[in-house]
């Protein structure tokens, strides 16, 4: 026991010296003084002085340039709140678009409300070191992520919500420069959704109906990104929606470097990937990871929303990543799975693929114990309607 005391303090001690350093280093960088440096920003101010301080009355697909500058720069504060809330206008229906130096396809492309850590139709708050969306009620959408460009950047919304969006404040923040390092690679987020389609066998998690399969190769897994070119991975928000009270997590993740046809990085499961364990149903907020939302149902029905973002622990590729996790282990379960990710690329860009349509994006129906009765109902009668059956049998 006291070894294994010891061992934990250990373990504690060096992830708080880590992000002691880490943010130690960012304080320290805030006392060098930069030349050839100067900050902007562009925002929805009134423009007349007065307090009306927003984009107004932006009709359903409308699209809204709402940030255009040329030249070098890096963009490095982002803030948003939208009119009406969230409950009354989904932000999984607001387009947000980043095109970089010139281009005329965007290197980010995702609804807003995943993008920035809001899943589904619904807000809640969230917090990591990159992206934060805050009070009241999940409503102030932030990210702190470093967007480089050295030939312009141009951000863009685009209004698919079926109403018109009566009120769209920001900030944009960030600053010029005479030219662009080299080194800097250009950020980029891609949305992705499907509902995954259970083996034909059935839901076969943990065995409960059989002999489990095997899935060395990570065939038909879901895909959190393809990415061709050089860079580096550098998070994933993550959203699941059950339908099942089983475990949703027992699939491993499997991210494949530079065309490798095994995975390079194979891991254990969903949650280890997610730098968590034994299957968790906690709200946990850290810098890095976390629990952004759980669900209060039976098991693991309903909505997760689990985040990691690689700042200490980039995944770095020269030619291309495919990352990829398992929904169930061997792909056995029916799950509604949504995700960004996040990676800085260098140029020259390619084009992402099209994001999910507005259908193919629509939350599922949350399910609960009345479903689970009308469940155990038709079992019943499968097993002949004797009015003594339990559950078991």
């Amino acid at each position: 026991m006291k070894k294994l005391l010891f061992l934990a303090f250990v373990i504690f001690f060096l992830t708080q010296r880590t992000l002691a350093q880490n943010f130690s280093n960012e304080l320290a960088d805030l006392a060098k003084i930069k030349s050839d440096v100067q900050t902007r920003r562009v925002s929805s101010f009134d423009r007349t002085g007065g307090n009306n301080d927003r984009i107004e009355h932006l009709k359903d697909g409308e699209k809204r340039i709402i940030f255009d500058v040329p030249g070098a720069g890096m963009i490095h504060h982002i803030w948003i709140t939208i009119a009406p809330p969230p409950e009354k206008m989904s932000r999984n229906d607001i387009i947000l678009r980043m095109y970089w130096d010139g281009l005329d396809f965007p290197s980010v492309e995702s609804p807003i409300g995943p993008f920035f850590g809001q899943g589904w139709n619904e807000s809640y708050d969230f917090s990591s070191l990159p992206l934060a969306v805050g009070p009241v009620k999940g409503r102030g959408m932030v990210s702190y992520f470093a967007m480089p460009f050295a030939n312009g950047a141009k951000i863009e919304i685009e209004n698919q919500t079926g109403q018109e969006i009566s009120a769209f404040y920001y900030y944009v923040d960030y600053v010029q420069l005479k030219t662009l390092p080299n080194d800097m690679g250009r950020f980029h987020a891609w949305y992705n959704h499907e509902l995954t389609e259970a083996l034909p066998e059935g839901e076969n998690e943990w065995g409960a109906i059989g002999e489990p399969g095997k899935n060395p190769k990570g065939e038909n897994n879901y895909l959190i990104a393809d990415i061709k070119g050089r860079g580096h991975f550098v998070g994933v928000n993550y959203y699941v929606h059950a339908p099942t009270p089983i475990w949703y997590g027992e699939g491993d993740d499997m991210i494949f470097i530079d065309g490798e046809e095994l995975p390079t990085l194979h891991g254990t499961g969903t949650e280890d990937y997610f730098n968590t364990s034994w299957c968790p149903n906690t709200l946990f907020s850290h810098p890095y990871y976390g629990y952004a939302r759980v669900n209060n149902d039976i098991g693991w029905l309903g909505r997760t929303h689990v985040y990691r973002f690689h700042i200490s622990d980039p995944i770095y590729f020269q030619k291309s990543l495919k990352f990829t996790i398992e929904h169930g282990h061997n792909n056995c379960l029916t799950l509604d799975l949504a995700s960004v990710a996040y990676w800085y690329q260098a140029p020259p860009l390619n084009r992402l693929k099209p994001i999910p349509d507005k259908e193919s994006r629509k939350p599922k129906e949350l399910l609960g114990t009345w479903q689970i009765h009308q469940w155990r109902n038709e079992w019943r009668k499968s097993k002949g309607s004797s009015p003594v059956l339990w559950g078991n049998e």
